[in-house]
């Protein structure tokens, strides 16, 4: 029989630690029982990164600055209207929420409990997403926190609306289309979204 008191002591601990360490904690783990190799790991992190990466994400924002049909669809119900460009989110989330950046309006989101993210459409959440500083800075001086920590200035007469992301609902800023692209095809579109622009910590236009 298997001694399991050492994996449970382990387990207990693991209770108190982020959800990041946590994670690895795990991964070590089960690694060291040879339950989960690390080619498995770095299969599962390629493939967020390179097919269920931002490049998703940017396809979304690309079809809504060229279709106002479907940006009508995407601003209505998110998680059906990425579903026409066979996106498929988590069936733990109930729902896919795109605010839309203006002239007038500037969307930033958070997860001020750990690290809700719309892998779906953008991938794995950068290491900042789900630190203590950004969750907190992002709601009580969302404004400063984008000038000091990404260099992007808000002015003060556009409005700054911040969206928190939980295990229900999850957020993507849909940005504004950068000017002089009129003539841009979908996929030049694709190639000027970027991940930051989606989180709203960049402005492209």
């Amino acid at each position: 029989m298997t001694d399991t008191s050492d994996s449970a002591s382990e387990t207990t601990d693991l209770r108190d630690r982020d959800p990041e360490a946590r994670a690895r904690a795990l991964q070590s783990l089960l690694t060291e029982k040879g339950l989960l190799s690390a080619d498995a790991v770095d299969d599962v992190i390629g493939t967020y990164e390179e097919e269920i990466g931002p490049q998703i994400g940017a396809k979304v924002v690309a079809r809504a600055w060229t279709d106002p049909e479907f940006e009508e669809r995407l601003l209505d119900d998110g998680i059906a209207a990425v579903a026409e460009l066979d996106v498929q989110v988590d069936d733990e989330v109930m729902e896919l929420r795109v605010v839309e950046n203006s002239p007038d309006t500037h969307n930033l989101i958070v997860c001020t409990l750990c690290s809700c993210y719309p892998w779906a459409v953008l991938g794995l959440p950068p290491t900042w997403y789900k630190t203590p500083a950004y969750r907190s800075r992002a709601v009580d001086e969302p404004r400063a926190l984008l000038r000091e920590e990404f260099d992007t200035e808000i002015p003060d007469d556009v409005s700054l609306e911040v969206w928190d992301s939980n295990s229900e609902i999850r957020y993507m800023v849909l940005p504004q289309r950068p000017p002089g692209t009129e003539g841009a095809s979908e996929d030049e579109l694709r190639e000027l979204v970027t991940r930051n622009a989606m989180i709203g910590v960049e402005r492209l236009a």
